[in-house]
């Protein structure tokens, strides 16, 4: 019976446990691709003679042999691979793909040695840039849009201050309405400071799950006791279903989630007419299919944000519903968007920082619980949020 070869005699134990370089590539997750070519002028003649399993998928490869130009027909990509190809130069391109959703490529080529018949051969990896890509343009819209928003209460107070330097320093009723506008603004700009602050805190610890323990309903109570006296101001009553104490039991940062329930009711309370009433309920125990179950008929729905879920898992519900104007279709996709706000309701005394529902949004994030809105033009708006329960 033969025995297997031993080692050369050469060769080291860590040459002997080195995995081949093959099945290294093989399992990349970044696609690479290698290319082969004979005539500079015919662009057919470049064929892709190895693709890894990444590649492949990405662009659809049947097998060895495959055109470039039927995988990827991007000009500056081609460029990028003929560079590396008949120049014996690195190359580097970016291009976007279509789909569902827009994807975002960096291309790099290197040129490698000659095969054995004489071909040109070039190395193309692609790397997926699109989140780095997103982030920059979420960041570059974050910085445009808190710019706007800020300029706008300065621009009002430097020229209500120019005024009481003026012609109004002597005019006792002018000058007192002036102030009272200064400070509306004043404290514009103050609540959206502190809303960036807040929402940048929650962001940097976002992919941190929380440890701490929470009874929703205690911290529900403590939010309407918070709210009542700014809901009978406008006249707005806060009607309430909730679940037993002991019940509601989460695991989560008490502040945050304290910072949910405060957004959702309040937000309920300044979109209530006069006279009209929050309905704030919260259930325990329920699957999160129960706890987006519609509650308004006819009405738009769509889910903002939805849990990764565990078999078996259940949730604790916290739903709050008003009576007011109401919101769109077409509006309902963006509404956690930072500084967005729906058309016809950015002005006036119902004016906010349009941070709220995304730092409501974050918070249920990291609490890897779900959000949810269903609206009915003129007759409300109803927001869900629902977190899983503590066993």
């Amino acid at each position: 019976m033969s025995s297997a070869s031993p080692p050369m005699a050469n060769q080291t134990d860590a040459e002997l446990e080195r995995p081949a370089f093959g099945a290294i590539v093989e399992s990349l997750p970044d696609p690479v691709l290698v290319i082969a070519a004979r005539e500079a002028e015919n662009l057919a003649d470049r064929r892709v003679i190895y693709a890894n399993p990444a590649a492949r998928e990405l662009l659809r490869i049947q097998g060895e042999g495959t055109t470039l130009v039927s995988a990827i027909r991007h000009p500056r990509v081609l460029e990028a691979v003929d560079e590396s190809l008949f120049g014996e130069v690195s190359g580097e391109a970016a291009y976007e793909t279509g789909g569902a959703q827009d994807r975002f490529w960096r291309v790099r080529t290197r040129p490698l040695d000659r095969a054995l018949d004489g071909a040109h051969l070039a190395l193309m990896v692609l790397r997926d840039e699109t989140d780095s890509r997103r982030n920059e343009r979420m960041r570059a819209d974050f910085l445009a849009n808190a710019s706007h928003e800020l300029r706008t209460p300065l621009a009002s107070l430097t020229g209500f201050i120019e005024t009481l330097r003026g012609h109004a320093k002597d005019d006792a009723l002018a000058r007192e309405r002036f102030l009272g506008v200064m400070a509306a603004q004043a404290g514009r700009m103050a609540r959206l400071i502190d809303d960036l602050m807040s929402l940048s805190r929650i962001e940097l610890n976002e992919h941190i799950a929380p440890e701490g323990r929470v009874d929703l309903v205690l911290a529900v109570l403590d939010v309407i006791d918070a709210l009542t006296p700014l809901a009978a101001e406008r006249g707005v009553t806060l009607s309430t279903r909730l679940a037993a104490r002991g019940s509601a039991m989460i695991v989560g940062d008490r502040d945050q989630i304290l910072q949910v329930a405060q957004n959702l009711i309040d937000n309920a309370v300044k979109y209530s007419p006069n006279n009209g009433v929050v309905e704030i309920e919260l259930t325990a125990g329920l699957t999160a299919d129960e706890a987006i179950t519609p509650t308004r008929q006819g009405g738009a729905r769509l889910s903002l944000l939805s849990p990764d879920l565990v078999g078996g898992e259940r949730f604790v519900m916290l739903r709050c519903a008003d009576a007011g104007p109401g919101i769109a279709r077409e509006y309902l996709p963006r509404l956690s968007e930072r500084f967005y706000r729906v058309e016809g309701q950015k002005s006036g005394e119902r004016l906010g920082t349009g941070l709220g529902l995304a730092i409501v949004k974050h918070i249920t994030n990291r609490h890897r619980g779900g959000l949810a809105i269903e609206s009915v033009e003129g007759q409300g708006t109803t927001f869900t949020a629902y977190f899983p329960r503590l066993l």
